[in-house]
């Protein structure tokens, strides 16, 4: 697999990319023929099939194939700048601060709008991932993958724990359940326009700093002795999991193990060098949300299974395979 030219590989994603995407505006409670989902894009046609695709699923499925792209490369580059296989956004108390921010935003800011949501959603990001490495790393040793991704689970434990106090208190609990549960229904133009800018704009970082970030991976002392100034991509590379994080969580909330997942299985097949793992796992991360959207829209139709049911599902197995492998999948 490692020996097939990288832009072949590239392009195999962006097809099974184009290809989930084309099978979720497909398939739901209401199954739409390939000519109405081709109308509803390309036409002017319209009819209630196409209403459908055009009002409710296209911006759903557009919001879910940047979600995934987004959490995919933000784990991809925590496990790397960490040097950790456990590493995950939502394992390592990014989405938990986030969900809190969220909240405390909407318990404290008299008629919060979404542009102040996601702003919080950074902030919260930040201060989530803040305390689990510096929980982390307050003991002799430094930051051991197990030791991290414990303080992870106890940051992450609070935090949603300040998310629940607040929704009690002030009661708010309905709205902010309703916006950090996991999911992707409602999701509209009008916050993908604010969104999806802020995900390119970490994309497109992340793509500048992939060399850099494939010596990061390596030691510290390697990327010194290369003249790399370590801690400025540190904290590069830092802001950009805030901003993809941030972002993720600001449009559809706590979504956890995709930033583990995919980065895995995307080094089986583009190796340890980050510019080949960061684009691929754009694609790969997509691909993934749209085709388990597609699964939480289809399984029990006309209900609707909660996407971060599905994906835990998936996602569980996997951490306790890597758990049990001891990270050897990642080196």
């Amino acid at each position: 697999m490692k020996n097939i030219p990288f832009a072949w590989k590239l392009f195999v994603g962006l097809i099974l990319s184009i290809a989930a995407f084309v099978l979720a505006l497909s398939l739901g409670a209401a199954d739409i023929s390939l000519r109405d989902v081709w109308n509803a894009l390309f036409s002017s046609q319209t009819n209630d099939d196409i209403l459908i695709i055009r009002e409710n699923r296209l911006p759903r499925e557009v919001g879910a194939f940047f979600v995934g792209a987004a959490l995919a490369v933000a784990g991809a580059i925590m496990q790397g700048l960490t040097r950790n296989p456990l590493a995950d956004p939502g394992l390592l108390g990014l989405t938990a601060g986030a969900n809190a921010a969220l909240a405390a935003a909407m318990a404290f800011i008299p008629g919060v709008n979404y542009i102040i949501i996601i702003i919080a959603c950074f902030i919260g990001a930040a201060i989530g991932a803040g305390l689990v490495f510096g929980i982390g790393s307050l003991r002799l040793g430094g930051l051991s993958p197990v030791k991290v991704v414990l303080a992870g689970a106890a940051v992450s434990a609070l935090l949603y724990a300040v998310s629940e106090a607040i929704g009690l208190s002030f009661e708010l609990s309905k709205q902010v359940s309703a916006w950090t549960a996991g999911g992707l229904v409602g999701v509209n133009w009008k916050q993908l326009q604010l969104v999806i800018p802020i995900i390119l704009a970490g994309i497109l970082l992340s793509l500048f700093l992939s060399h850099q970030l494939t010596l990061l991976s390596l030691s510290d002392e390697v990327a010194v002795g290369l003249g790399q100034k370590t801690f400025t991509i540190k904290a590069l590379l830092f802001l950009v999991t805030i901003l993809l994080a941030g972002a993720s969580v600001a449009l559809v909330g706590n979504m956890t193990f995709i930033g583990l997942m995919i980065p895995h299985i995307v080094r089986f097949f583009a190796g340890t060098d980050y510019r080949y793992i960061l684009p691929l796992s754009f694609f790969a991360g997509g691909t993934f949300m749209l085709l388990a959207d597609t699964a939480a829209r289809t399984i029990n139709a006309p209900y609707e299974t909660p996407l971060v049911a599905i994906v835990a599902a998936l996602g569980l197995p996997f951490f306790l395979f890597i758990v049990h492998r001891g990270g050897r999948s990642y080196s």
